[in-house]
């Protein structure tokens, strides 16, 4: 009778072993699933920086070239075309450019693969053949700082983004050409465009500024005449006494304001 009595916990004890083994299994079913899944990500990676600022020209850092459907020859981008195209030893009537919504056909540089559709990622090696890329523009490059550059010049409209003349990049992330912001500057302009931020450390000019505005009283009706203002500069409004040479921001002490209400 012990023995009959002694069976159901035995029973017990195997079932539970059973389901430890199993679950255990189940556990390291998973692990190996995770560490295939985190294996192919690592080796996807590499496959897409394969490369990586190692291919490109003058013009561009990238990874494919170009097809030119006018003459049916590869280049890097289509500015080594358009100058190979429009050099002093080609025949005037052959010289021509490649606007660049004409490019159709790009090849990856590692592999030589002709891409059926403009992409990103090479259809056959899986290379990324541009950390930035633009497939409105057919545009590739890996060197993503010029990701800021994906408008026209504000003060000529030249694209930025295939301008060969110089840029630089403003404090608040706006980027123009070099030249137009010395010619800005050449003709007292140095508010930015399209912000009105300004382009330049104006601490002096605030300075002459106060100096200015101290120097020149206003009539005595005029004393408790207050106006809204924004500053262009930190976006702060504030109320403040009106002036007619200007309005200072009280947050940030500048003089690039616009009247916003009041008066």
């Amino acid at each position: 009778m012990s023995l009959g009595a002694d069976e159901p916990e035995e029973i017990n004890g195997n079932h539970k072993e059973s389901a430890i083994a199993s679950s255990c299994s189940q556990q390291s079913n998973i692990s190996s699933l995770l560490a295939d899944i985190r294996d192919d990500n690592v080796n996807t990676t590499k496959r897409l920086n394969q490369g990586f600022m190692q291919y490109g020209c003058s013009h561009y850092r990238r990874r494919c070239q170009i097809r030119a459907s006018c003459c049916n020859e590869i280049f890097d981008c289509r500015h080594c075309h358009n100058e190979a195209k429009n050099n002093i030893n080609v025949e005037g009537k052959l010289r021509h450019d490649l606007p660049r919504h004409e490019i159709q056909l790009v090849i990856c540089s590692l592999c030589g693969t002709k891409q059926e559709q403009v992409g990103q990622v090479c259809v056959n090696g899986g290379v990324c053949m541009g950390k930035y890329f633009c497939k409105t523009c057919k545009f590739y490059d890996d060197d993503t700082s010029r990701r800021a550059m994906h408008h026209d010049c504000p003060v000529c409209f030249e694209y930025l983004f295939e301008s060969r003349n110089d840029i630089t990049v403003m404090p608040y992330g706006h980027t123009i050409h070099m030249n137009c912001l010395k010619e800005m500057r050449q003709h007292l302009q140095y508010a930015y465009p399209l912000c009105s931020k300004s382009v330049c450390d104006m601490s002096k000019v605030w300075e002459k500024l106060d100096m200015e505005i101290a120097a020149t009283p206003m009539p005595e009706s005029y004393h408790d005449k207050k106006v809204w203002i924004l500053c262009n500069d930190c976006g702060a409004t504030s109320e403040v006494q009106f002036h007619v040479v200007a309005q200072k921001c009280l947050s940030c002490n500048s003089y690039n304001t616009r009247q916003t209400r009041g008066f």
